[in-house]
């Protein structure tokens, strides 16, 4: 008995929508690195944690916005014309998922960043903190330490 295959495979059919929808749910913490770093006016990048998190560091290029006030503040701050991406502090935490149902009851096109800040700081990516601008060491667990992407 296959322990992979004790549930059977998916219809290509089948796989073919639903990993389409989840690609159209979520994206990582690599494409949204391409995206800031080209000033792709088409994304805006929403860190929903609370403020001694985003104290403690975050993604150079988001916006601060707890989830908590998404609905108070976003129409007054963000345009409907852009995708909203947003995370939180990681893949143990569903504050992005919240944060990203918040804009969809909103009417905003949002993605949900997977790996959330851990990841974007695990692959050595900017980090905003109160000393400044750092990067730290890709870990080499999560991001190829000689290149720029997985190239996945």
């Amino acid at each position: 008995m296959s322990a992979v295959l004790g549930t059977p495979p998916a219809d290509p059919v089948e796989a073919i929508a639903h990993f389409s929808a989840h690609l159209a749910f979520e994206t990582d913490v690599s494409d949204v690195h391409t995206d800031l770093a080209a000033g792709d006016p088409r994304i805006v990048v929403v860190d929903s944690r609370g403020v001694e998190s985003w104290r403690q560091g975050h993604i150079k290029g988001a916006l601060h916005l707890p989830t908590a006030e998404i609905a108070a503040r976003a129409p007054q701050i963000i345009s409907r014309d852009v995708t909203v991406v947003t995370y939180c502090w990681g893949p143990g935490c569903n504050g992005a998922t919240r944060a990203a149902l918040e804009f969809a009851r909103l009417g905003y096109r949002v993605k949900q960043m997977i790996g959330g800040f851990e990841y974007w700081a695990r692959e050595g990516f900017p980090v905003v903190t109160a000393s400044g601008v750092e990067r730290r060491p890709a870990d080499p667990l999560t991001a190829p330490v000689h290149a720029v992407a997985c190239d996945c």
